[in-house]
């Protein structure tokens, strides 16, 4: 089966803000599927351009494209407090894949019969993810914006949505926004906002480790 294929352009001269700029883009990106990683310090413009590519905010100046079917999960998302999670995903999932979300609920130990309000902030994330992820349009190119997704997350659990995110990188581009927790993690592509410069740095063998040190 061919499917779109999602993309992401960002052009130079892009500047994202809210009212005065955040980040400037010095020369254009294109990013493509698979998973990118978004850097940079609190309060540099990590949730700013996910917003903007979202189009719920306007960039300050400059354009960009995206291909695709997109969807955007705030890391401050929240449903109704009292219905559960197996109400939100036969509310919000097609049916033919609901059983499949169900079974990832269950091996990640989310219970679906609990309210949402009274879920932990871990099993909050995993609902939300599981929401967006079987979302996901298996016919064609899609674009997944996610702010801290991972936040409150077990390390089981992150790694079973990693996994996910390896096999469907064909016709899903996840453009993350995170804070990591390890220095060994690899990070091939990653757009980094630094000096209100935004930039892509992108290669084999790319960690953290070596990231983090030109963080400002």
């Amino acid at each position: 089966m061919s499917h779109q294929v999602p993309s992401i352009h960002l052009d130079s001269g892009l500047e994202i803000g809210y009212g005065g700029p955040l980040a400037r883009f010095g020369e254009s990106v294109s990013l493509a599927g698979g998973t990118h990683f978004l850097l940079a310090r609190n309060g540099r413009g990590k949730t700013t351009l996910l917003r903007t590519l979202a189009r719920t905010l306007k960039p300050i100046a400059g354009s960009f494209r995206t291909e695709g079917f997109m969807q955007y999960l705030p890391e401050d998302l929240r449903f109704d407090p009292e219905i559960s999670p197996a109400m939100i995903f036969r509310m919000l999932l097609p049916k033919a894949r609901l059983g499949a979300a169900l079974d990832l609920a269950t091996r990640i130990e989310l219970d679906v019969k609990k309210p949402y309000g009274r879920l932990s902030t871990g099993n909050r994330r995993k609902t939300n993810l599981i929401a967006a992820e079987f979302s996901v349009k298996p016919d064609r190119g899609n674009i997944l914006l996610l702010d801290e997704p991972f936040s409150g997350l077990d390390a089981f659990a992150r790694q079973v949505f990693e996994e996910i995110w390896h096999e469907s990188a064909t016709n899903v581009l996840r453009l993350v926004s995170c804070h990591p927790d390890y220095d060994s993690m690899e990070m091939p592509s990653a757009l980094m906002i630094e000096d209100k410069t935004a930039r892509h740095l992108n290669g084999g063998g790319q960690t953290w480790s070596q990231l983090k040190n030109l963080l400002n």
